[in-house]
């Protein structure tokens, strides 16, 4: 195995602070490549969405990492929308080209040499030609989803035509691009083994690896759950959460709040959309985004991820099955997780199976803690960040030894 290995982490939005499920996988592959003794440099692309506010980003992550980021405005703007749609190119992807960027990362590889390109995520595949004229470091790919399934899913749920319609074409072109150039690369890391098995099946010949996301069990604030609660943590900027509270708050909640009038569901995540804050529903809390993600969920019985739509591993549910929190989720949101349904995690797909899954928890406070309890143990055995560092590392030395 290379010892002493570099690593350029390009990451498409800003890794640290972790605020949602994407930058807390990235966070987890730099801290895994850290404790196994690599050395990583971190460049980031920074958004209106994303930034890097002065004071976030502490002074020991910085001084590990060499973070260095550089704004890129990914705001839609009508006219390249237009002309990318009658080019039949990926306005998701071209959003991310930016001449800045291009020139930080021209520097970097000038004046350091790597083992290791890892690129987090489809969208910024257009500077991996820059990436093989400036370095001899093999390039690696983190596919944290099949990027163009998450839209397509967003687009068929849809109400509005006109919305459905773009956000169809918008599929369409990164499903192109997103199958074209996934060949660019030297290696691909999938967050799931669905995701490796629909790359492969769709003309990917690179070698392949999955890695699903790691947690080094954070612990819990000495706080008592709330009895007959329920909670919703998760960055509500991103359509799939939107779309799944939605149906959680129509088509569930009216159920199980009419079969168990005490349950009290809690919503909180960045971003949240000013029509659920101002809304009053009966039984529901709104709480918006926490200070403390933690104590948050220490303080709450059971997790509800109605997530209908999109592709890779779902963080948030991770993170609360390792501190033995009971999770209710779809097999869409499920997906990517080593799980035994009725065991370590509960699965229902319509709002009926929902409500009654949610109804046994609440009514049958031993099996919950039973399921939690299992839930705990699956993801110390099999989702342990140090392991997975050491099954990455070793699939890098295996590219680099070729």
């Amino acid at each position: 195995m290379l010892k002493d290995m570099k690593v350029l982490q390009l990451c498409n939005k800003p890794p640290y602070p972790p605020v949602d499920g994407g930058t807390m996988a990235m966070n987890s592959i730099t801290r895994g490549l850290l404790s196994k003794g690599c050395e990583v440099k971190v460049l980031t692309v920074e958004t209106d969405k994303h930034p890097v506010r002065a004071g976030q980003v502490d002074d020991h992550y910085r001084s590990r990492t060499g973070l260095e980021n550089v704004y890129v405005d990914l705001a839609v703007k009508p006219l390249p929308a237009l002309m990318a749609m009658l080019c039949g190119e990926s306005y998701h992807v071209k959003r991310y080209i930016n001449d800045a960027f291009a020139a930080k990362l021209r520097e970097i590889l000038s004046v350091e040499e790597f083992d290791v390109v890892h690129v987090e995520s489809i969208f910024l595949t257009p500077y991996v030609p820059l990436i093989r004229k400036h370095s001899k470091a093999v390039v690696m790919l983190r596919a944290h989803n099949v990027e163009h399934l998450i839209w397509r899913r967003v687009a068929q749920s849809c109400s509005n035509p006109l919305k459905r319609w773009y956000l169809k074409h918008l599929s369409l072109t990164l499903r192109v691009y997103e199958l074209e150039h996934v060949n660019d690369y030297d290696g691909i890391v999938c967050i799931t083994r669905n995701d490796a098995d629909y790359f492969r099946q769709n003309g990917c010949r690179k070698p392949m690896t999955v890695i699903p996301f790691g947690v080094e069990p954070e612990e819990i604030p000495q706080v008592q759950a709330e009895e007959n609660s329920l909670f919703h943590i998760g960055a509500m900027d991103w359509l799939p959460n939107q779309e799944s509270i939605r149906w959680l708050l129509e088509d569930v909640w009216p159920v199980v709040h009419r079969e168990v009038p005490q349950a009290k569901l809690y919503l909180a995540g960045r971003k949240m959309p000013e029509r659920w804050m101002k809304a009053q529903i009966e039984g529901v809390t709104v709480v918006g985004e926490v200070p403390d993600a933690m104590y948050f969920i220490g303080s709450k019985k059971i997790n509800v991820v109605p997530l209908l739509s999109g592709s890779g591993i779902r963080v948030k549910i991770i993170e609360a099955m390792s501190v033995g929190k009971t999770v209710v989720t779809t097999t869409v949101g499920a997906q990517g997780i080593d799980y035994t349904d009725g065991e370590n995690i509960l699965i229902a797909n319509t709002p009926d199976e929902f409500a009654a899954q949610i109804k046994r928890c609440l009514d049958d406070d031993e099996f919950c803690s039973r399921v939690g309890h299992a839930a705990e143990k699956l993801i110390a055995e099999r989702y342990n960040e140090g392991r997975l560092a050491d099954q990455l590392m070793d699939f890098y030395n295996e590219r680099i030894n070729r």
